[in-house]
């Protein structure tokens, strides 16, 4: 039996890995169209902060490692089709065209970096200073630029979770940060308000924040680049915005990679990611395929697409167990995030109002703020809470908090989360038995205050 996975990131490796563990007998080949096995892309904000002092500390395992395990990695191989009938990958290497036979395929080929249309990204790149960022490789052209170009002001495209922590990663470099966001505010996967802390604690450590602002185009001058721009208000034409920056990162989300899988004759689903059920498989003859690239089977919304590092480990782990047999079924996602800008933590699970509406539920969403321990000792701050819940069956739908780094907030959303993936009903939530002790919590824990707001407000 030889298992093929063509993409060496989380799913691709969690599916080999996974084989190994059921059947040493198993031969498991990993496809990559790199250099960099396993390494956690996740990581590269903090690689660019220097709080990652060497790029090869963000890999997961060395190479050494693999083979011990006998994983074969072929990198700098990049699969080109899939002979679906002849159970093959046709391949090319810097030795030209190769074939590697498969019983069973993996397909985790990952997503690519969105380009939104803005006039100059695709004549400009890292040379000019400006950058994607989503590979290792991206990540080593930002360290080459703010090495060797020592920027003063860079320009951010893009508000989302990397966007922000790459703010923070620059800022923390000395450089000054313009964040450019097309949308009325930062973090959109968070209600408005909590959003506005997060931008307020960008602003905070310096970092100008520009909402509502579609970024046009973007011209070389001399070693900078002036990045043109509009601004939408509520009133009259768009307003033209122009920042000259000697480093550009645009970070607007990415896209499934799926052209092997589509090309195959593989079925797309939301978002045209490539569609698989619970099993991982693809519907094609001994092909599975998990990761960025597959929609997602999310507990509350069904089908969607929704590309995370937790969720393509986990595919990746059922797809291989299943590549060998197995009857594995991928539990669901609820979209659990979370993300440190400077010195607050933003969190969410679940649904909010209008995604919980257009899958059927009449939600209700209360505000709560209750301290994260006893206010009596030193240091308490406050966690600002969103409960989302149904209002016929009480069930909970969301939860989304904004706090100190100090608070936990990544803990407790972590109950939160647990509590619907059980199914738990608002009111089972302030029922739950959670520890408790001054220095770190209350009697009523912050998820269980807003529970019980909730319950009062329904």
């Amino acid at each position: 039996m030889h298992l093929l996975a063509v993409g060496g990131s989380d799913a691709g490796i969690s599916a080999a890995l996974r084989a190994r563990e059921l059947d040493p007998s198993v031969e498991v080949s990993v496809v990559l169209a790199d250099e960099y096995p396993n390494f956690s892309i996740c990581g590269i904000p903090y690689l660019v902060s220097g709080e990652v002092v060497d790029w090869r500390h963000l890999a997961h395992r060395r190479r050494e490692e693999f083979e011990a395990l006998g994983i074969a990695l072929l990198t700098s191989t990049t699969a080109r089709s899939i002979d679906v009938a002849g159970h093959r990958v046709l391949a090319t290497d810097a030795h030209g065209e190769r074939v590697l036979p498969y019983d069973r395929l993996v397909v985790a080929t990952g997503a690519v970096a969105l380009r939104p249309p803005i006039d100059g990204l695709e004549r400009l790149g890292a040379r000019d200073g400006v950058h994607l960022v989503h590979t290792m490789d991206d990540a080593l052209g930002v360290l080459a630029t703010l090495e060797g170009r020592a920027p003063e002001r860079a320009v951010v495209v893009g508000a989302g979770y990397i966007g922000l922590e790459m703010a923070e990663a620059l800022t923390a470099r000395g450089v000054a940060v313009s964040l450019l966001e097309a949308l009325p505010g930062v973090l959109a996967t968070l209600d408005g308000e909590l959003g506005e802390r997060v931008a307020s604690e960008l602003e905070r450590h310096g970092v100008e924040v520009v909402t509502s602002t579609t970024a046009t185009a973007l011209e070389r001058e001399g070693s900078r680049v002036v990045v043109r721009a509009l601004r939408h208000g509520s009133d009259g034409p768009p307003a033209p915005v122009e920042v000259t920056a000697g480093l550009v990162l645009v970070v607007t989300g990415v896209a499934p990679d799926v052209a092997l899988a589509r090309d195959a004759g593989a079925t797309l689903g939301a978002r045209g990611a490539i569609r698989v059920d619970r099993r991982m498989a693809t519907g094609l003859p001994d092909v599975y395929a998990a990761g960025d690239c597959v929609v997602t089977h999310h507990a509350l919304l069904g089908e969607t697409y929704l590309p995370l590092g937790t969720t393509a480990h986990k595919q990746g782990r059922v797809a291989g167990e299943n590549a060998l047999g197995g009857e594995r079924s991928f539990a669901g996602s609820l979209g659990t995030q979370v993300v440190r800008v400077f010195d607050l933590v933003a969190a969410r699970t679940g649904v909010r109002d209008e995604e919980a509406r257009a899958a059927g539920f009449e939600p209700v969403t209360v505000a709560s703020s209750a301290d994260d321990h006893k206010a009596y000792y030193p240091g308490a701050t406050p966690v600002h809470v969103r409960l989302t819940g149904d209002r016929p069956t009480g069930r909970l739908l969301g939860v989304q908090m904004v706090g100190a780094g100090t608070g936990a907030v990544h803990k407790r959303v972590d109950t939160a989360a647990t509590a619907l993936f059980a199914g738990l009903g608002v009111d089972q939530v302030s029922d739950l038995d959670l520890a408790y002790t001054p220095p770190l919590g209350s009697p009523w824990d912050v998820l269980q205050v807003a529970a019980q707001r909730w319950l009062a407000e329904r």
